[in-house]
C-alpha cells in the first residue's frame, strides 16, 4: 500500500508540474505592459498637426498618451546625439528622414526591433541590421506659389525657370548650409540636371532668400511675403484646408526623401515604444497619415492632393555624415547670408 501511495503522490506531483509549466512560460501581455509604463516619448520631424492624428489613434486604441517633441531635422539630430553621448537618452522612438537616421544609427542611438508590421513591406526595403524600419513615407519637394500673387500661367514650369530675372529676391527656401534635407535635395539635383547643375545652383543662390526650414518657407509663401519658394508639396493640402491660396508646380521628376522610424537604444518605456512602432507602420497608421496629406510608400494609397497619382516621384540618395559636410561646404561658397 505504501508503494502505491508513493506512486500516486509522484503522479499527482507530475500532473501539477505539467499544469504549472504553461503558466510559467506564458508571455506577458505587451499591451498591458505598455499601459503600465504609462506613456511613450517620440522625437521626430513630422509636423505636429499631422502627428496629432497618430497620437489620437494610439490613445484611442491603447489608452496610452504619446509625448511628442517636434524639431527641424538638423536640431533633432543634434539633440539625439547630445543625449546619447551624455549617456542619458530621453527618447523611446525617433522618426525622421534617412540620412540623419543613418548618422544616429552609426552613433549607437537605436536598438534593434523588427515590428510584425514590417512583413507587409518589400523584403528589399528591410534594414539588414534590424534597426531602422522600412521607408514608410516620402516627403516631396517642389516649387509652391501663392495663387493670389502668381497665376498658374505665370508660375515656373521647371526649376530652371526660377532663374528668370523677375524672381530675383522673391524665392524663399531653407538654407542648404544648415538644413539637412535642403542640402540633400540640392545634392540630388546633380543627377537630374547633369552638366547644367552647377550653373543652376549658382543662379539659385543669387535669387533666393534663405530661412531655417521648409515650414517657415511655406508660412512666408502663404502670408504673401514671397510669391513662391521651395518646400514640401503636402503643405498644399494641409494649408489649403485652412483656406490658404497655395498651389505647386508639377516637376518631372519630383525628388522625395524617404523617412524611417526606430526604437531608442535605452527606452524608458520599451513596451509602449514597440507598440507605437507597430501601429505607426501598420496599414491603419499609414492610411491615417495619407489622409492627413502624407505621401506614404504603400502602392495605391495617395494623399488628397490634386494630381498626386500622376506624379513621377524619385527617392533621393542619402548622404552620410562626411558627404553631408562636404556638400554643405560647397553650398557655402554660393549661399551666403
Amino acid at each position: 500500500m505504501r508503494r502505491r501511495w508513493g506512486l500516486w503522490v509522484m503522479i499527482l506531483a507530475g500532473v501539477a508540474l505539467a499544469t504549472a509549466l504553461p503558466a510559467a512560460r506564458a508571455q506577458p501581455d505587451p499591451v498591458a505592459a505598455a499601459r503600465q509604463e504609462g506613456r511613450v516619448v517620440v522625437y521626430g520631424s513630422l509636423e505636429s498637426p499631422i502627428f496629432e492624428v497618430i497620437q489620437q489613434l494610439f490613445k484611442e486604441k491603447y489608452g496610452i498618451p504619446v509625448e511628442y517633441f517636434r524639431l527641424a531635422t538638423n536640431r533633432l539630430l543634434d539633440r539625439v546625439l547630445t543625449e546619447v553621448r551624455a549617456g542619458k537618452p530621453q527618447f523611446d522612438v525617433v522618426l525622421t528622414n534617412l540620412s540623419p537616421m543613418l548618422i544616429m544609427k552609426q552613433a549607437g542611438a537605436f536598438g534593434r526591433y523588427t515590428s510584425p508590421s514590417y512583413a507587409a513591406f518589400p523584403p528589399a526595403s528591410l534594414d539588414k541590421d534590424g534597426v531602422l524600419s522600412p521607408p514608410y513615407r516620402a516627403v516631396v519637394i517642389s516649387i509652391l506659389y501663392n495663387t493670389r500673387l502668381v497665376t498658374a500661367d505665370e508660375a515656373p514650369r521647371t526649376l530652371e525657370d526660377l532663374l528668370a530675372p523677375k524672381w530675383k529676391g522673391k524665392i524663399v527656401m531653407p538654407d542648404p548650409t544648415e538644413h539637412i534635407t535642403a542640402a540633400i535635395w540640392l545634392a540630388n539635383l546633380q543627377s537630374v540636371m547633369g552638366p547644367r547643375y552647377r550653373s543652376f545652383v549658382e543662379g539659385l543662390a543669387g535669387q533666393a532668400v534663405l530661412v531655417d526650414s521648409f515650414d517657415p518657407a511655406m508660412q512666408k509663401i502663404v502670408a504673401g511675403e514671397y510669391p513662391l519658394g521651395l518646400t514640401y508639396v503636402k503643405y498644399v493640402y494641409i494649408m489649403g484646408k485652412q483656406g490658404a491660396p497655395i498651389d505647386y508646380v508639377r516637376l518631372n521628376p519630383m525628388l522625395a526623401e524617404a523617412h524611417h522610424v526606430a526604437l531608442g537604444i535605452r527606452p524608458s518605456h520599451p513596451n509602449a515604444a514597440r507598440l507605437f512602432i507597430d501601429l505607426f507602420t501598420s496599414r491603419l497608421g499609414l492610411l491615417t497619415l495619407a489622409q492627413a496629406g502624407e505621401f506614404v510608400l504603400v502602392p495605391g494609397i495617395y494623399p488628397p492632393i490634386k494630381d498626386a497619382k500622376t506624379l513621377h516621384l524619385r527617392l533621393m540618395r542619402d548622404l552620410d555624415d562626411q558627404q553631408l559636410r562636404a556638400w554643405r561646404g560647397e553650398f557655402g561658397t554660393f549661399f551666403r547670408h
